[in-house]
């Protein structure tokens, strides 16, 4: 299977992007907060994209376990190198749960089980990062 994806100068400092679902996104820098394409950083895309990958074999896997929750919060967080091509070198992984009767067990097992074997962008990250992950439960969140 392959993916492939068409990138558009607009003007200035921002591209527009297709992805294999045909949804349009643009990507770039601007110092403009009313900029009104909005880019996305591609770096910070790249985090965004390591987030959602674990967080969607998560939810999958925590479903064929039937263990819920109410909230689940990704935050990753990512140091780069001083001298160019600034790469990321350190990423650290933040699973929040939230929820009353957390099943510890069975969440972490979803954890792991992306972590390990399902999330391909975490591997991929390793290749060129050193990854941490942590876990952390919120019970009786309200």
């Amino acid at each position: 299977m392959s993916h492939k994806v068409t990138s558009v100068w607009k003007e200035s400092m921002i591209f527009e992007s297709d992805n294999p679902n045909g949804y349009m996104f643009n990507l770039g820098q601007s110092e403009n907060t009313n900029d009104p394409y909005k880019p996305l950083g591609p770096k910070a895309v790249m985090l965004s994209s390591l987030a959602a990958c674990s967080g969607l074999d998560v939810v999958s896997i925590a479903e064929k376990m039937k263990t819920t929750f109410d909230d689940l919060k990704i935050e990753v967080e990512a140091e780069l190198t001083e001298e160019h091509p600034k790469t990321y070198h350190a990423v650290s992984v933040d699973y929040h749960f939230y929820g009353s009767n957390l099943d510890e067990k069975k969440i972490t097992k979803a954890v792991d089980l992306s972590i390990e074997k399902y999330c391909g962008v975490m591997e991929m990250f390793r290749q060129f990062s050193k990854v941490k992950t942590a876990i952390h439960f919120h019970n009786n969140y309200i």
